[in-house]
């Protein structure tokens, strides 16, 4: 298992960064005020603000504002505030060892995913896949609840409880989570962050892409041969497909059904009002017969 974090202490401080789109101060207003329910201090990055072009700021602005926090010794964790485009950017010019030495809780989600698999890879640490702190106005309250798992180390068990699930395989699996948005996982191919699945339990989701664009990109996941030997996979959110679930589904049974590992559809994980946040990088068993996943904690 990678290496985890520790646990958040309610007057911990938190640093917030923008290391994709741009985002305004202002913003941040009802972020700022959930921080303040969970008990947390915050420092504001100079990304916050920031803007070249569609970015939050230059490639070295992030960069420098991403390291400043994994080297500021007060900041226990560090929050994204905002997906869009930029990880990949910035990726190979990251101090992965500096990451190393200085182990602390990584949140977000969306475009992060690229991140998710470059520090679980070259960190070795576990990351969490949760939504953005600025959407907390469109969060229900189980994903909120979710937050509580950096400050109490829990093992997360999702069941029918949260939300409907389907079943295209059956079986039992463990392995290490890895994963998120299905668009930035095809964009790390052929790169040196290539996402490998070997042995994993693989985690999908995303939003906005037609069911033509994720037939394609799944295509591009089975070519590169990064479907032949997962040990599961689990479904999430997918959202703004313009089409109905059961086209999304039928597309979904085509790829998974007969790789021979547990696949389970429907966990709210994602671009989606319920985002159940996941640590990544950390051992999970998901039982397709009894429709649960169960994941150890990502922080110690």
């Amino acid at each position: 298992m990678k290496s985890t974090a520790p646990h958040l202490v309610k007057g911990d401080t938190v640093g917030l960064v923008a290391l994709s789109s741009a985002v305004e101060v202002e913003e941040l207003g009802e972020a700022l005020a959930f921080l303040d329910e969970l008990g947390l201090r915050y420092k504001v990055g100079s990304t916050i603000g920031a803007k070249y072009k569609y970015l939050a700021g230059t490639d070295e602005e992030r960069l420098a504002d991403f390291h400043a926090m994994v080297e500021d010794p007060e900041v226990k964790a560090i929050f994204c505030v905002r997906g869009g485009y930029g990880c990949a950017r910035i990726a190979e010019k990251i101090d992965y060892t500096l990451l190393t030495e200085n182990p602390k809780i990584f949140w977000g989600f969306s475009d992060l995913t690229y991140m998710h698999i470059a520090i679980n890879e070259f960190s070795d640490l576990v990351t969490f896949h949760g939504p953005m702190i600025m959407t907390t106005r469109k969060m229900d309250e189980i994903s909120k609840k979710m937050f509580l798992q950096l400050f109490t180390p829990m093992e997360v068990q999702y069941t029918e409880i949260i939300s409907p699930l389907t079943t295209i395989a059956s079986g039992v699996a463990r392995g290490q989570l890895t994963g998120g948005n299905l668009r930035r996982l095809v964009s790390t191919l052929g790169t040196k962050f290539e996402i490998r699945t070997e042995g994993k339990i693989l985690v999908l989701e995303d939003i906005a892409e037609t069911i033509p664009r994720i037939d394609s990109m799944l295509q591009q996941l089975k070519q590169a041969r990064k479907l032949d030997h997962l040990a599961g996979v689990v479904i999430g959110s997918f959202t703004q497909t313009e089409a109905d679930e059961a086209e999304l589904l039928t597309l979904m049974e085509e790829y998974f059904a007969d790789l021979e590992v547990p696949v389970v559809a429907g966990f709210k994980i994602g671009h989606e009002t319920t985002n159940i946040a996941i640590p990544l990088g950390v051992e999970a068993i998901l039982d397709a017969k009894e429709k649960v996943l169960r994941i150890l904690p990502g922080v110690h």
